[in-house]
């Protein structure tokens, strides 16, 4: 998420980026730093975005050492309105090409890795609306409407279920068919962990899903087509208005709320 905080695309959505702070901040788990920006909107009102990289320290941290309690911890500190993640993702359908966006509307998670800020003693949190159909409904509009003004004919899948895999390693063709036969429409390697301990934490959770490449065997150029990382990486930088557009839209929606 970094590189969007960098590279705000505001240009007609009614705010203005008005301050940019960096801070570490301190968890049990460890430091993590953040960017803390102002906006302000037309009606003079001024929002407050925490933006925390993922993957931050020494080069990119692999998807499957990534401190996800660091992070949540790091971002439920702040006590979030809304938590909005962002996550590059392979396509299992033929109505989400790669260059889409999309939002997660359950995980699917089989590797049997635990996530949970609570070792000693058990505790449930409940996943049945975590990915908050309100919050869905409220960007709706904004990715129906990009839609319609780009290429892309038949109509794109919105609501998906997130297969999560380990990584770094892409996933094997048997492996994809067996997601797909489960009923996972993408799939990648962060979201589980980070879902699972907003949920603890309390977080509603928008996971916005930037379809990055074809799931390995999905390529319509046929099954041996090869998944190029830096291809992957561009995919998901294209989209950083759209994705603007979604956390103003949040916003927009919370100032009339409290107007």
């Amino acid at each position: 998420m970094k590189q969007l905080s960098e590279n705000p695309s505001l240009e007609h959505t009614g705010f203005v980026a008005s301050n940019m702070d960096q801070e570490n901040i301190g968890t049990p788990y460890g430091g993590v730093p953040v960017e803390r920006l102002m906006l302000s909107d037309e009606r003079g009102g001024e929002h407050g975005l925490v933006f925390i990289h993922r993957h931050h320290g020494e080069g990119t941290t692999p998807p499957h050492m990534i401190d996800h309690r660091a992070n949540i911890m790091a971002a439920g500190s702040f006590q979030p309105v809304a938590l909005v993640t962002i996550h590059a993702v392979g396509s299992l359908a033929s109505d989400f090409p790669p260059g889409s966006l999309g939002m997660a509307a359950d995980v699917l998670d089989l590797t049997g890795a635990v996530s949970t800020f609570h070792d000693d003693d058990a505790t449930h949190a409940p996943l049945s609306n975590h990915f908050s159909s309100a919050l869905r409904d409220l960007v709706r509009p904004s990715l129906v409407e990009a839609q319609r003004s780009s290429d892309v004919e038949a109509d794109l899948l919105l609501d998906h279920v997130v297969a999560q895999m380990s990584g770094p390693q892409f996933e094997t063709a048997a492996e994809i068919e067996a997601l797909h036969r489960l009923g996972a429409t993408t799939v990648g390697m962060t979201l589980s962990p980070e879902a699972r301990l907003a949920a603890e934490l309390g977080l509603p959770q928008l996971a916005l899903l930037v379809s990055s490449n074809w799931a390995t065997g999905r390529d319509p150029a046929g099954p041996d087509a090869e998944i190029d990382h830096h291809s992957v990486e561009d995919e998901a930088s294209r989209l950083q208005h759209l994705i603007w557009k979604c956390i103003t839209t949040l916003l927009d929606a919370g100032a009339s709320q409290s107007g």
